[in-house]
């Protein structure tokens, strides 16, 4: 079997489909994926768990995926995670969990939980500052968390000339570049936000001269109750062949009877997604 390889393509079509499916900002995911991961699904930090086109590290995927996954399709994996009295996140069975943190190198899984974690933060950055939330909060709010960037914006709005790394020692030490100057010298509140707001646009603006939602735009097709998502360019009908094929092939199964990919059960439903992620498809 053939399996395509993840495209540019392939991954502006995803978080198109993200944007749509949420709401939030098209350009805005797209920069964020290209400051993340230079538009690869499957980049990994060299110094943490971090991994996919949104880095999102190990505890963090977790969190989005139990509260969000059930409305993506992913039920099977929000259901399979426990929170311990400790309040951090973990699965029982091994295999499970590989499978859920590999859903991070696919780009539609990848892409539709960054676009809720952008959602969820945005509303509770609103609701905190009384004012719209812009892309660059939104990033901050990823960089550094929600406590980390509410913190920032409020101190932000009231002394913008404060020094970012007085007020996140830590992070400073942990972001040298980001809180510092070439000169060692200190950055201010407004500056780390300008360096921010700079570096988004042009990742955006970059990353494609024609992504938009409207070129790239997944395709789908509704049959008997369910959707069938398709890549950039390739026809429904197409990519129902295609996974039928490839979960018989994984299940040695032969007939559509016997795995029917329109109304799966839990268990090809986590197939297909290890399946994908592991093959890069």
């Amino acid at each position: 079997m053939t399996v395509n390889p993840i495209t540019t393509g392939r991954i502006q079509s995803a978080i198109a489909l993200a944007s749509s499916k949420t709401g939030v900002d098209f350009d805005y995911l797209l920069g964020q994926a290209k400051l993340e991961s230079g538009l690869n699904a499957n980049a990994k930090a060299g110094t943490s768990s971090a991994s996919g086109l949104y880095q999102f590290i190990e505890q963090s995927w977790l969190s989005v995926v139990k509260k969000h996954g059930a409305e993506h399709g992913m039920a099977w994996a929000a259901n399979s995670i426990g929170t311990s009295s400790s309040g951090r996140l973990s699965v029982g069975d091994a295999g499970t969990k590989a499978a859920i943190l590999a859903l991070r190198n696919d780009p539609n899984a990848a892409s539709l939980m960054a676009a809720e974690y952008a959602s969820d933060n945005k509303a509770s950055l609103e609701g905190t500052l009384n004012r719209p939330a812009s892309g660059t909060d939104l990033y901050m709010a990823h960089f550094m968390g929600l406590g980390g960037a509410t913190k920032f914006l409020k101190t932000m709005q009231a002394n913008p000339q404060a020094s970012g790394a007085a007020l996140f020692p830590a992070a400073a030490r942990a972001n040298h570049n980001v809180f510092y100057d070439s000169n060692n010298q200190p950055r201010t509140l407004s500056a780390i936000y300008d360096r921010f707001a700079d570096k988004l646009g042009g990742a955006a603006a970059g990353a494609s001269a024609t992504a938009t939602p409207a070129n790239y735009a997944a395709q789908a097709l509704d049959m008997n109750g369910s959707t069938v998502i398709t890549g950039n360019n390739e026809s429904a009908d197409d990519a129902l062949a295609w996974a039928t094929t490839a979960i018989n092939k994984f299940t040695g199964k032969t007939t559509q009877a016997a795995v029917n990919v329109l109304r799966p059960t839990p268990d090809t439903a986590r197939l297909a997604y290890m399946m994908l992620a592991r093959l890069g498809g």
